[in-house]
Protein backbone atom coordinates (compact mmCIF):
# COMPACT_ATOMS: atom_id res chain seq x y z
CA UNK A 1 0.00 0.00 0.00
CA UNK A 2 2.76 2.63 1.01
CA UNK A 3 4.72 1.22 -1.66
CA UNK A 4 2.12 1.98 -4.13
CA UNK A 5 1.70 5.58 -3.11
CA UNK A 6 5.49 6.67 -3.60
CA UNK A 7 5.22 5.25 -7.12
CA UNK A 8 4.58 8.71 -8.39
CA UNK A 9 8.32 9.40 -7.30
CA UNK A 10 10.10 5.95 -7.16
CA UNK A 11 8.23 3.80 -10.14
CA UNK A 12 10.02 0.83 -8.77
CA UNK A 13 9.18 0.89 -5.36
CA UNK A 14 8.01 -2.62 -4.03
CA UNK A 15 7.26 -3.65 -0.24
CA UNK A 16 9.95 -5.70 1.07
CA UNK A 17 6.96 -8.27 3.52
CA UNK A 18 7.32 -8.29 7.04
CA UNK A 19 10.26 -9.72 8.90
CA UNK A 20 12.89 -9.09 6.64
CA UNK A 21 16.02 -7.08 7.02
CA UNK A 22 16.52 -3.45 6.01
CA UNK A 23 14.38 -1.17 4.16
CA UNK A 24 10.81 -1.94 4.60
CA UNK A 25 10.16 -0.78 0.84
CA UNK A 26 12.90 -1.76 -2.13
CA UNK A 27 13.65 0.30 -5.46
CA UNK A 28 14.32 4.04 -3.49
CA UNK A 29 17.70 4.39 -3.76
CA UNK A 30 19.20 6.40 -0.85
CA UNK A 31 16.08 6.22 1.31
CA UNK A 32 15.48 3.95 4.24
CA UNK A 33 12.23 3.18 5.19
CA UNK A 34 10.51 1.89 7.97
CA UNK A 35 6.64 1.08 8.27
CA UNK A 36 5.10 0.83 11.70
CA UNK A 37 1.53 0.26 12.36
CA UNK A 38 0.81 0.10 16.25
CA UNK A 39 -0.10 1.69 19.27
CA UNK A 40 3.06 1.86 21.24
CA UNK A 41 5.25 3.52 18.14
CA UNK A 42 9.34 4.13 19.29
CA UNK A 43 10.24 7.16 17.05
CA UNK A 44 13.47 6.37 18.92
CA UNK A 45 13.89 2.89 18.25
CA UNK A 46 12.58 3.08 14.78
CA UNK A 47 15.53 5.50 14.24
CA UNK A 48 18.23 3.52 15.35
CA UNK A 49 16.86 0.38 13.50
CA UNK A 50 17.68 2.14 10.72
CA UNK A 51 20.94 3.51 11.39
CA UNK A 52 21.86 0.32 12.47
CA UNK A 53 20.86 -0.84 8.95
CA UNK A 54 22.14 1.89 6.82
CA UNK A 55 24.06 4.33 7.93
CA UNK A 56 24.30 5.93 4.24
CA UNK A 57 20.91 6.25 3.56
CA UNK A 58 18.06 8.95 4.66
CA UNK A 59 15.89 7.26 7.33
CA UNK A 60 12.46 7.77 7.54
CA UNK A 61 10.06 6.13 10.06
CA UNK A 62 6.48 5.98 8.46
CA UNK A 63 3.58 5.12 11.12
CA UNK A 64 0.28 4.38 10.57
CA UNK A 65 -1.76 5.45 13.65
CA UNK A 66 -5.01 3.66 14.74
CA UNK A 67 -8.33 3.83 12.37
CA UNK A 68 -5.76 5.23 9.74
CA UNK A 69 -5.34 3.26 6.30
CA UNK A 70 -4.72 3.03 2.69
CA UNK A 71 -8.05 5.95 1.89
CA UNK A 72 -5.91 8.63 4.36
CA UNK A 73 -2.24 7.27 3.65
CA UNK A 74 -1.29 10.63 2.83
CA UNK A 75 -2.14 11.99 5.96
CA UNK A 76 0.14 9.08 8.02
CA UNK A 77 3.29 10.38 10.24
CA UNK A 78 6.89 10.25 9.13
CA UNK A 79 9.66 10.92 11.42
CA UNK A 80 13.23 11.85 10.72
CA UNK A 81 16.05 13.13 12.61
CA UNK A 82 16.41 16.88 13.26
CA UNK A 83 19.58 17.44 11.62
CA UNK A 84 18.23 14.91 8.51
CA UNK A 85 15.17 17.73 7.88
CA UNK A 86 17.65 20.30 8.32
CA UNK A 87 19.88 19.22 5.44
CA UNK A 88 16.84 18.42 3.71
CA UNK A 89 15.69 22.27 3.95
CA UNK A 90 19.16 23.47 2.77
CA UNK A 91 19.11 21.25 -0.08
CA UNK A 92 15.86 22.19 -1.57
CA UNK A 93 16.89 26.02 -0.93
CA UNK A 94 15.98 26.87 3.02
CA UNK A 95 18.06 29.31 4.79
CA UNK A 96 19.69 32.43 5.26
CA UNK A 97 18.48 34.88 2.73
CA UNK A 98 21.20 37.20 1.24
CA UNK A 99 22.32 39.80 2.90
CA UNK A 100 23.75 41.98 0.23
CA UNK A 101 19.99 42.66 -1.15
Amino acid sequence: MFAEYIRDIFSYAEPTGAGRQGSDILSTPGIHWELKARTGFNPIAALKQIEADSSDALGVAVLRCNGQGEANIGEWVACLRVDTLKRLLVEAGYGPEDSTG
